[in-house]
């Protein structure tokens, strides 16, 4: 039996993937390549000296899922593939929910009629919106999420859930995770934004290594700690490690399940700036623009549901985070290019 990684040559797919042939399963990775490399499973298979699958296709493409499938008899499917720039989804609404929702359906769609039906959803703690109140655990009303982005995974997410409803066959698990950062120990896979980076930590790492002159700090006027905006950074092994339990949790018990992945611990921006210039002993120029469209002013998550379910918490600090991403951008100054 094989796991079908959808987005596998991404950023987190990519360590998903190296983790699950560290774990002795047989990988088929499903990638259309618009922002990821082919490079990363490449050096995927030099690390673990094992080697997946890999097909470049989209998963909107129904027929080719489906063979996919049937081919490399696989159990379970791990899907990352997606758009996930909250920014650029309110610029491009449309095509964050064509590729977001309508892909999920015709992934599922294709599950179906296959008989696979045990998944693992990317999701985000965006589809909480503006919460009233911090840390969100699960119980946290869903609201209304402030951007096209989060709108499509809470969509995604009520689809799945009606998906369980109507047949209880399936078996899914909704991870809801916030800012991914770090990356392989070795240096040898990270994140490779194409283009200018949509999230803080790449973008920092840039600036830190001559790529960028400045970083700009979206607002500095929120009601946080100073200003800037406060996140839940979780180290990206961490966040592997959690899909893992979480696949292990749903092959016991069908339904569905909902967990937040993350360290339970909120930092800022200028937090963030502080922790990489210590660590990477660069000074990080930046200057305070005007908020940015869809942002909310903090969020981070209360993870002791999945310690509890999964028996997963996070191992990493912010430092650790740091200096992984440094460890990377040091080694690839220009990603995998």
């Amino acid at each position: 039996m094989s796991i079908l990684v959808t987005g596998g040559a991404g950023y987190i797919g990519s360590h998903m993937v190296l983790s699950l042939l560290e774990n002795d399963f047989d990988v088929v990775v499903l990638d259309n390549l618009s922002n990821s490399s082919v490079e990363s499973i490449k050096r995927i298979s030099e690390i673990s000296g094992r080697k997946c699958v890999f097909v470049p296709g989209d998963i909107r493409d129904k027929e080719l899922v489906k063979n996919l499938l049937i081919e490399n008899e696989v159990s379970d499917v791990l899907h990352f593939a997606g758009l996930k720039a909250v920014g650029e989804s309110v610029e491009k609404p449309i095509e964050y929910y064509e590729n977001n929702v309508g892909g999920t359906l015709s992934l599922c769609e294709a599950m179906n009629q296959v008989g696979v039906r045990r998944l693992v959803f990317s999701s985000s703690a965006t589809v909480y919106g503006d919460a009233e109140r911090m840390p969100i655990d699960e119980s946290t009303p869903t609201g209304n999420p402030s951007n096209p982005y989060g709108r499509s995974k809470l969509m995604v997410e009520e689809v799945l859930n009606d998906l369980v409803v109507s047949d209880s066959s399936w078996s899914i698990a909704l991870l809801r995770y916030f800012n991914p950062v770090g990356a392989h120990v070795s240096g040898r896979i990270g994140e490779d934004p194409q283009g200018p980076p949509n999230n803080l930590v790449p973008y920092i790492a840039q600036v830190a290594v001559g790529r960028r002159d400045f970083l700009s700090v979206y607002g500095n006027d929120y009601p946080t700690i100073d200003g800037t905006g406060v996140r839940d950074y979780i180290h990206v092994s961490d966040l592997v490690d959690g899909h893992l339990a979480a696949m292990k949790k749903i092959s016991e018990s069908p339904g569905t399940g909902v967990w937040n992945l993350g360290t339970g611990c909120g930092v800022s921006v200028l937090e963030m700036i502080r922790a990489f210039e210590q660590t990477s002993g660069k000074k990080i120029p930046y200057r305070f623009v005007d908020r940015r469209k869809g942002d909310v002013a903090e969020c981070w998550v209360n993870p002791s549901k999945a310690e509890s379910d999964l028996g997963w918490k996070a191992k990493n600090n912010i430092f650790d985070m740091v200096r992984d991403t440094w460890n990377w951008q040091v080694k690839n100054p220009n990603g995998y290019s």
